[in-house]
């Protein structure tokens, strides 16, 4: 019989990967912390209707990607693919938005199906930023400069770079929009084969195209910047006095949209060179029409997400990793026959007691003092706590340690904790 195996593109953390995610996911929880952000969490399954209405029906994601299907009572249903449209309804579904600002974030598993690669898979995990009732350029800056924070804390400043531009008004968009189609119009049998239907579906995206010959075909079309309303202009250049102030630097990249059908005003990248061609590893931008789209009030709106995967990936790919952030032993308790489990147990117990930040071990499953020391040698420990019958009846414990030459020691059991707590 065959073995049942994971689904293409959905991956296992197993247990030697997970310390660095709890690292990544902690450390981002504590910058977040300081900055007033309040976690929600979300369903993973939504109506489609939500997706659609809110991403685009003509959006790569909703056409081509996404994971629906008809639940029992025939409603379709969608795992989501991106979280600011389930945090949206939410927030409307439980009136967290009614008359008042809020600073919002969520972590957890998306779903996408596309061609899996390093670093982009079919179930991957986001962490989400999300800002309502505040109008400014000066949440969309807090923004920029809360990751910034971030990548300092994870030492990542000299490895990513932030992109930033402005697209707008839905109004204006659409001015532009009919200038670039009537530009494009012009080279069609030219462009690459993806370009041609967003063409006459969402020829924005165009914009993002890697094709050599469309990028050449681009150099000179019309720019998005000629055709901003005052409002957005005004609120773009307050954004980049903001983040000079700040000392947060940026590049403006005329050429950036974001993929979804929501966002307007403010949209930015934060990008690696380190990754290869994988290299954004955080993007958002203003999404303020996208309540009122979704049936609430209308309500201003900016947000950001980074995925996990790229975001690990990158940091060991760049050996940032700290060398604490793992899952081993501090100390590994051993028993030498079935008359020293009982007291084995209860000496472990008393270490964490006393030493609450310690990892103690105890061994179990029997066996020879030989395979006991080879567990706790392999379980990365820094010392073995040895019990048998003669430590038992005097009342002490072999204290030896594991990863230096360090001579064994014989340790009364009540000082076990104190003498641990010094070398530890």
């Amino acid at each position: 019989m065959a073995k049942i195996q994971a689904i293409r593109g959905m991956n296992d953390i197993l247990p030697d990967q997970t310390p660095v995610w709890q690292y990544v996911e902690s450390t981002v929880r504590q910058v977040l912390g300081q900055y007033g952000y309040q976690e929600i969490r979300m369903p993973v399954v939504e109506h489609t209707e939500l997706f659609k209405r809110s991403i685009g029906e003509v959006t790569d994601i909703v056409e081509k990607e996404m994971y629906t299907f008809d639940d029992r009572n025939g409603d379709s249903l969608t795992l989501r693919p991106e979280g600011t449209a389930g945090c949206v309804r939410a927030a409307e579904e439980h009136g967290l938005l009614f008359n008042q600002t809020r600073r919002l974030w969520y972590t957890g598993p998306m779903f996408r199906h596309e061609r899996p690669q390093k670093g982009r898979y079919r179930q991957f995990h986001q962490i989400g930023v999300e800002c309502f009732g505040m109008a400014g350029p000066d949440i969309d800056a807090e923004l920029l400069v809360l990751t910034a924070r971030l990548w300092k804390a994870f030492g990542l400043t000299e490895h990513a770079r932030l992109e930033i531009n402005s697209i707008g008004t839905s109004e204006s968009r659409k001015v532009y929009r009919e200038a670039l189609v009537r530009y494009l119009e012009q080279y069609k049998d030219q462009l690459d084969d993806d370009s041609k239907r967003r063409l006459g579906t969402n020829p924005l995206r165009i914009l993002d195209s890697k094709d050599p010959a469309t990028r050449e075909i681009l150099n000179g079309a019309p720019l998005l910047d000629d055709y901003l309303d005052d409002e957005s202009r005004a609120h773009f250049e307050q954004l980049k006095s903001l983040l000079d102030a700040a000392g947060v630097s940026y590049t403006v990249n005329p050429a950036l949209v974001r993929g979804l059908d929501y966002y307007g005003k403010t949209v930015f990248e934060w990008i690696t060179d380190s990754l290869g061609a994988q290299g954004t590893i955080c993007a958002g931008g203003r999404y303020d029409g996208l309540v009122q789209q979704l049936g609430g009030k209308p309500t201003d709106a900016v947000g950001f997400a980074m995925g996990l995967e790229r975001l690990i990936l990158l940091l060991e790919t760049l050996d940032l990793v700290p060398e604490q952030v793992n899952n081993n032993a501090d100390v590994y308790v051993t028993a030498m026959g079935e008359q020293v489990v009982a007291p084995a147990m209860a000496v472990a117990e008393c270490l964490r007691n006393e030493l609450p930040g310690v990892v103690v071990v105890s061994h179990c499953g029997g066996g020879s003092f030989k395979s006991q020391m080879k567990k706790a040698d392999r379980s990365n420990a820094r010392y073995a706590v040895i019990l048998g019958e003669n430590e038992i009846a005097s009342g002490t414990v072999a204290l030896k340690p594991l990863r230096n030459d360090d001579p064994q020691q014989e340790v009364n059991q009540s000082e076990l904790a104190s003498v641990l707590k010094g070398l530890l």
